[in-house]
């Protein structure tokens, strides 16, 4: 199974990213800044530009002062809606 950068999943999971961070009343550069990284790097990210790796996820849920496992259960959510 092939996932793009512009796949749905893909887009689903910058989506939550960027509700999420939204809804903690964060902006990109107080996350960025969580991360020890550019705004740019947040950026990119939430537009598509490129991916999260395992382990960067894991950061920026934290960043977010959010337990992964917590972030990866709002996707799975997301992602089981469309196939209902």
């Amino acid at each position: 199974m092939r996932d793009t950068l512009r796949s749905p999943r893909q887009i689903k999971l910058r989506k939550l990213l960027r509700d999420l961070r939204e809804k903690g009343g964060l902006t990109q550069a107080d996350v960025a800044a969580r991360l020890e990284r550019p705004q740019s790097f947040v950026a990119k990210y939430e537009g598509g530009e490129r991916r999260l790796s395992a382990i960067e996820f894991i950061d920026v849920a934290r960043a977010l002062n959010l337990e992964p496992i917590a972030v990866l259960r709002h996707l799975l959510k997301a992602l089981d809606g469309d196939a209902a």
